[in-house]
């Protein structure tokens, strides 16, 4: 049974009944799904634990209800569409019932090489559709996934192992990813030798380059299910059991692993991906995202499959072979919703409209954004020449903590507005507060933006370390989980997300903490210190601006600026690797040796307007000399 809403006053309706009376709300919603169990409580929380609980000691199985739920209905209709990177490389389309036996024939495997419910499995690989298989595999047998993006370095795989001290970790031989071949067996091996909790490491043959595999610890994917039956009874699990880990960078510099459990993230995501996409059976729906991240796990995994719907996953890049790819994938395939990142379209409109001139894009009924508020620029160009004027364009805002989307327009209902998330999903009740936590009414006002009451997908803890999940999203203001983003509430009371208010960068969609980045660069032997800060790159919404005192001795500043960008790629991943390095004779501090990173962000974004007092600095001259060294004197 589908909970579609059709239509703006619709929407009202359901967003009040949500309001007022929540857990009748999502009781309502819940009991559409399977249960072998049906909860005793709808909601049992606290924000000041944290402890949220939803659909209490509910027993299910998250897979039943993409599986069992549908089998009889749609085994013949295609669950995964799969793209390969090089278009002359054939593609795969998958039909649910293949998935079904594919998914049972590796829960058996995994079963085989000693995982059990419980276990932490890490998932390290390029976007196949063994990606997705491995993680409905971990949940049917109650396993708890963790994805890392196979971007990240051997060290920052290390740290998430380590972290959560997985047992196993699912790779390939190497990745495809554009015109180049990652080696990423070779990044795991590394990893491994300071991770004494794995024990066997199965790995997809993907490019069939030679690689080292380790006897009575590595075992080839296609030996691990030889064999092996596609029956597979699903573990039983509490509403409450943890589904999986994804870890995602904060304002300190270790990872914080994000907790997301069985029953509520179910709940939440089918209901949200229907109707934020307005998805309808038949349709095919385009997320270009990675599985290693939670846009990946929601929207293209779990929200799609759930709904019963046909998921493309895409293992390419948008520029290769050529800057039309996206577009000739959605006129291949019909696409009828799109999902990408601000990042891609920014991107892809600097190389004009003739990538776009030779496809129709008639397919399209919804094109969406996600991972960082976009730009009006950005929104005008993918709304006029990709939507071609006549798709709503759904701006979504939402987190890794959050599981799913929280605000954005409802395709097609809720009026678009340019660079505007709009309105919250029902079930969802934001707030904007000051400083101080007084919250802002009305409209026309800008400050912090909160959450005042659970949704079905919201965290419930960081693993290991529950008092780092209280102290980063619950203590900020009391009674309320705090986002760490601003927003501006407009005269239509439409909410605009402003971006972070900590030492969070958001680069291409991709958080990174500064303390992060600071520590790979302090790890350089010839850095004295650093301080990093964000600044506006017209591509990345968000560049990584370093500045760095450093002993020269031997070095030229080219060689070591360049040494600094390698040893933050080695130690973090390409992805954090700083766009500018400044080398400076210092940095402005306070008195009380606080870092101004105020005045730093102003000259990495070139604005010298509004520098403040800086006479109250224990070294004000140093300000001069970094504008100096940036070239804006």
């Amino acid at each position: 049974m589908s909970h579609k809403i059709q239509t703006l006053s619709g929407y009202i309706h359901e967003y009040q009944k949500s309001v007022l009376q929540p857990e009748a709300f999502w009781a309502r919603i819940a009991e559409s799904f399977h249960w072998k169990k049906t909860w005793d409580k709808t909601l049992d929380w606290d924000f000041e634990g944290p402890d949220v609980k939803w659909f209490v000691d509910g027993k299910l199985n998250i897979t039943e209800n993409i599986f069992e739920r549908y089998l009889h209905t749609k085994g013949d209709t295609p669950a995964i569409i799969w793209e390969p990177n090089d278009p002359k490389e054939d593609n795969r389309i998958i039909t649910y019932r293949e998935l079904f036996e594919l998914t049972n024939q590796f829960c058996n495997a995994l079963k085989a090489q000693g995982i059990q419910k419980g276990d932490r499995v890490i998932i390290y690989m390029p976007m196949v559709p063994e990606a997705a298989i491995a993680m409905l595999a971990c949940a049917r047998l109650g396993a708890v996934h963790s994805v890392v993006f196979a971007g990240f370095s051997s060290s920052s795989l290390a740290d998430r192992i380590n972290d959560c001290e997985a047992k196993m970790v699912l790779t390939s031989d190497g990745n495809f990813r554009g015109a180049k071949q990652i080696p990423v067996k070779a990044v795991v091996d590394e990893a491994i030798e300071n991770t004494p909790s794995i024990e066997k490491v199965i790995v997809l043959k993907r490019t069939g380059e030679e690689v080292t595999m380790k006897a009575d610890r590595d075992i080839w994917w296609h030996d691990a299910i030889a064999g092996h039956s596609a029956a597979f009874k699903a573990e039983e699990m509490d509403s409450e059991d943890m589904l999986f880990i994804l870890y995602t960078s904060g304002s300190t510099g270790k990872p914080k692993g994000v907790v997301h459990t069985t029953g509520g993230y179910m709940v939440y995501t089918q209901y949200s991906f229907e109707n934020v996409f307005q998805y309808t059976q038949g349709d095919v729906y385009w997320c270009t995202a990675d599985v290693g991240w939670i846009t990946g796990h929601s929207y293209i995994v779990y929200g799609p499959l759930l709904a019963g719907a046909t998921t493309l996953m895409f293992e390419g890049v948008p520029t290769f072979p050529h800057a039309g790819r996206f577009w000739e994938i959605c006129d291949k395939y019909q696409v009828n919703q799109f999902y990408t990142a601000p990042t891609a379209i920014r991107a892809l409109q600097a190389h004009g409209l003739e990538p776009l001139e030779p496809y129709s894009l008639q397919s399209l009924k919804v094109i969406g954004s996600v991972g960082e508020p976009i730009n009006e620029e950005a929104w005008h160009w993918y709304h006029d020449h990709v939507g071609k004027g006549n798709c709503p364009l759904v701006d979504t805002w939402w987190q890794t903590e959050t599981g799913g989307i929280m605000i954005s327009a409802l395709a097609g209902i809720t009026p678009n507005k340019p660079a505007h998330a709009s309105l919250p999903l029902p079930g969802i009740q934001p707030v904007i507060v000051d400083a101080e936590g007084n919250e802002l009414t009305g409209n026309n006002v800008e400050g912090n933006l909160c959450i005042k009451f659970p949704w079905p997908s919201i965290l419930r803890t960081t693993y290991g370390d529950h008092e780092k999940c209280k102290n980063v999203y619950f203590s900020t203001y009391k009674g309320m989980y705090f986002t760490g983003d601003g927003a501006k509430r407009d005269h239509d009371g439409y909410l605009r997300i402003l971006g972070r208010v900590d030492d969070v960068i958001n680069v291409s969609g991709h958080r990174m903490g500064t303390a992060e980045v600071e520590n790979a660069i302090n790890e350089h032997p010839k850095v004295i210190e650093s301080a990093v800060v964000g600044f506006p790159h017209e591509v990345k919404g968000q560049g990584i601006y370093a500045y760095v005192i450093c002993d020269m001795e031997g070095r030229t500043e080219e060689s070591l600026k360049n040494e600094i960008k390698d040893t933050v790629r080695k130690i973090i991943g390409p992805i954090a690797k700083p766009d500018e390095v400044q080398i400076v004779p210092g940095l402005p501090k306070t008195r009380s040796g606080k870092i101004m990173r105020r005045i730093l962000r102003k000259v990495a974004s070139k604005d010298l307007s509004n520098l403040g007092d800086t006479s109250t600095l224990l070294n004000p001259e140093v300000v001069d000399d970094i504008i100096k060294g940036a070239g804006l004197k």
